[in-house]
């Protein structure tokens, strides 16, 4: 007598397929949710900046007319608002220049060097950059007075490149410990001296280093008001920053002109960050260390 035949179970259905899809929606409304968030951040950050933009197109109220460039048009014609850009744009870039090249050798001294004389120069950096402007104004005001260097241009250089140093030193000198001293090494065993080895090694791998603190003594340069109004008393060496206080009165602002400049001064900004990003990169050091 046979054995009675069995039959197998039939498998039930994958119950995970219903899930994955869940998780998958899930997924994509948390990153619409993030985005119209983002969104939602970026155009109230925008506002302000929208605003600057739309009030430079009122007309001034000295000439009158209707919305357009009118306001620039007098500012850059009826004002003296390009030889203050002129004056910026010349302090601003001395004192990155003076920032980055002095800054970049005592930020290598600071990463290589490890002893008491180097670890006191960076407790003095630390405490120079911890110090608030304003301490310093009134005793430089009056050194710089018997100097003759009160009211000019030079003077504020001097001060901008002394008031970035230490930060600018501090940034090359964390982007400098990034570094890897065996490629030095290398370059030593090569024949290359040591300042040989920091110019063709470590800064040719520190252009983002290098880059990062010329924008930030760019930007503190560019942006500073209390230095260059104590500082500078006539008209023909204004900054952008005390120049556009100008157009203040007392009893009434005319808005078009004071817009109009302070566009002016947002566009170099815009222009060094849109043609400097490109050249900003994380990890460019990673292939000088294969096979180590």
């Amino acid at each position: 007598m046979s054995a009675p035949a069995t039959t197998r179970p039939v498998p039930a259905p994958a119950a995970g397929r219903p899930r994955e899809l869940t998780s998958d929606t899930n997924a994509r409304h948390g990153q619409w949710l993030r985005f119209a968030l983002l969104s939602v951040i970026t155009a109230i950050v925008l506002v302000p900046v929208a605003a600057v933009f739309i009030l430079a197109l009122q007309p001034p109220v000295a000439t009158g007319g209707s919305i357009g460039f009118d306001s620039f048009t007098y500012v850059l014609t009826q004002t003296a608002a390009l030889q203050w850009l002129g004056n910026s744009l010349w302090v601003t870039l001395i004192t990155v220049i003076a920032a980055v090249v002095v800054a970049a050798p005592a930020g290598y001294v600071v990463s290589r060097g490890r002893n008491r004389l180097v670890a006191g120069y960076s407790l003095l950096l630390f405490v120079v950059q911890s110090l608030p402007v304003i301490v310093s104004v009134i005793p430089l005001f009056i050194l710089f007075a018997n100097l003759g260097l009160a009211d000019s241009l030079t003077g504020v250089t001097i001060i901008y490149v002394g008031g970035t140093l230490s930060v600018a030193t501090w940034m090359m000198a964390a982007y400098f410990d990034s570094i890897p001293i065996s490629l030095e090494e290398a370059a030593w065993m090569d024949g290359c001296s040591v300042f040989g080895s920091f110019l063709r090694v470590v800064l040719r791998n520190s252009l983002p280093g290098v880059l990062s603190t010329a924008i930030f003594s760019f930007l503190v340069c560019w942006n500073d008001y209390l230095i260059a109004v104590i500082f500078l008393r006539s008209n023909n060496h204004f900054t952008l920053p005390v120049g556009l206080q100008t157009f203040f009165q007392q009893n009434a602002t005319d808005w078009g002109p004071v817009m109009a400049v302070a566009v002016i001064m947002v566009l170099p900004p815009i222009i060094v960050f849109g043609c400097l990003n490109r050249y900003f990169s994380v990890g460019g050091i990673g292939g000088s260390l294969a096979g180590q």
